[in-house]
């Protein structure tokens, strides 16, 4: 027989594991470190620009950063810091290498769907990295417990109080403060009793916490990530205790009030990698999403899991917005919840499988124009940066053939690419104050 403690001697073993693993993977130091990238990467797949042209203008302007030089002399090898201040100064033909960025704060995406395996890590991994590549700020919120994505970004040593939990423990102490001290029961002119919040969780001083606490900078400069643990398991039942003691309490907001603190410039692209469940968490992520991405195998048990998950996210959805309209805390969020866009993503594809063909065909058929049309293929190269908890555009293509390597980076690079072009007008519609496109009609007015 087995007891919880014959459960604890085999993580033990497992975490020592776990610990030469990373030694394999990430620096000496057991620190993850980012590869420089090739001028050839630089100027042809970040830039888009011509090698030679490329190596003229680093050749012409002595400011310019000049990268290292392979020993032999033929290739020079950037930092993302001397990327980024590349991109800032080259302008080809007078054309700024910047990317895109409205006014005011910064998109989000929540890359959901309660089918594990079905890639929201992988894709949320790979989006994060073409964007910072791309040249924008990137913050991502790990609410998976698995901890995938915080572990994939190098993030091991990570506290429950500083992943989502400590934010909605965090929201909690402080919606139900300011609910205390508002005028109560003005209507009536009868008092309503005041909620109370235990010692056990005010005295761990997550309400004193600024926001800029929970956030965590990653190997990449670029991109910050509030992270993830496994210890946040128990986020799904400590809320509901929460609830309990104030029913009041809007828990699905928590995470978007809380971004709502965040300076608008900090950061332009938000990405949430959501846990394989409708709960809390998972809530809290497409409540605060501004666009919905849905990956699906391409099997048929996982089309069914993803049509049933679009279901059930329907359902919660239409409980909360008759459940709590009009009891919102005043601010940004709003009842019934809106999505500027939901897109349907399919991953682990093989354009060689008649199945997945057919699968592809099918998710067409239903899901219209909202199916992204360049899937995430199946190649070595995506496989291996799964086992080494990195993305393609980590891996150094001298690892592998060129071509195995580019063909796994172009999947990611067109998909990502489909991506950014869908968010770059509903991103325009929240800088100019309008609706969603879907909550137009609704509400009788034009975008």
């Amino acid at each position: 027989m087995l007891t919880h403690t014959d459960l604890r001697e085999l993580q033990s073993r497992s975490l020592k594991m776990q610990g030469w693993i990373r030694q394999q993977t990430f620096s000496p130091e057991n620190q993850k470190t980012l590869r420089r990238f090739s001028s050839w990467e630089v100027s042809e797949l970040i830039f888009g620009m011509n090698q030679s042209t490329f190596r003229g203008k680093l050749a012409a302007d002595p400011s310019l950063p000049a990268g290292k030089v392979e020993p032999d002399g033929r290739q020079r090898w950037f930092s993302l810091d001397e990327v980024n201040a590349l991109r800032r100064k080259l302008k080809p033909r007078g054309k700024s290498l910047m990317p895109p960025r409205p006014p005011g704060r910064a998109f989000r995406t929540a890359i959901a769907n309660f089918k594990g395996g079905a890639g929201k890590s992988t894709v949320a991994l790979h989006f994060a990295h073409a964007a910072a590549l791309d040249g924008y700020r990137v913050l991502c919120v790990d609410f998976d417990p698995q901890a995938t994505l915080s572990h994939s970004m190098g993030l091991t040593d990570v506290s429950e109080e500083n992943t989502v939990w400590g934010i909605m423990a965090r929201d909690l102490i402080r919606e139900t403060e300011a609910q205390n001290a508002a005028p109560r029961g003005a209507m009536s002119g009868t008092a309503l009793p005041q909620r109370q919040i235990p010692s056990s969780i005010t005295d761990l001083g997550l309400q004193d916490l600024r926001v800029q606490d929970f956030v965590q900078p990653t190997n990449w400069s670029t991109i910050d990530l509030i992270p993830s643990c496994a210890n946040a398991a128990f986020v799904e039942f400590a809320s509901a205790q929460y609830r309990h003691l104030n029913p009041e309490w809007s828990f699905f907001a928590a995470v978007s009030r809380f971004l709502d603190q965040l300076p608008d410039d900090q950061w332009d692209l938000i990405f949430f990698d959501c846990p394989p469940a409708i709960g809390y968490q998972s809530m809290n992520a497409v409540f605060a999403a501004d666009m919905l991405y849905i990956p699906s195998g391409p099997g048929y048990w996982e089309y069914d899991s993803t049509t049933s998950f679009i279901g059930q996210l329907s359902e919660a959805l239409e409980d909360l917005a008759h459940g709590f309209q009009g009891t919102l805390p005043a601010g940004k969020a709003d009842l019934p919840k809106a999505f500027h866009d939901v897109r349907f993503l399919l991953t682990r594809y093989e354009s060689g499988n008649e199945l997945h063909r057919a699968m592809f065909e099918a998710f067409g058929k239903v899901f219209g124009d909202r199916l992204a049309t360049h899937p995430i293929e199946m190649t070595r190269a995506v496989e291996q940066s799964g086992r080494f908890l990195s993305s393609v555009y980590e891996m150094d293509y001298r690892d592998m053939t060129r071509e195995t390597w580019r063909r796994a980076r172009a999947s990611f690079d067109t998909a990502y690419a489909e991506m950014k072009g869908t968010l770059n007008s509903h991103w325009e519609a929240i800088a100019s104050g309008t609706l969603p496109a879907d909550k137009v009609g609704e509400e009788g007015e034009t975008a």
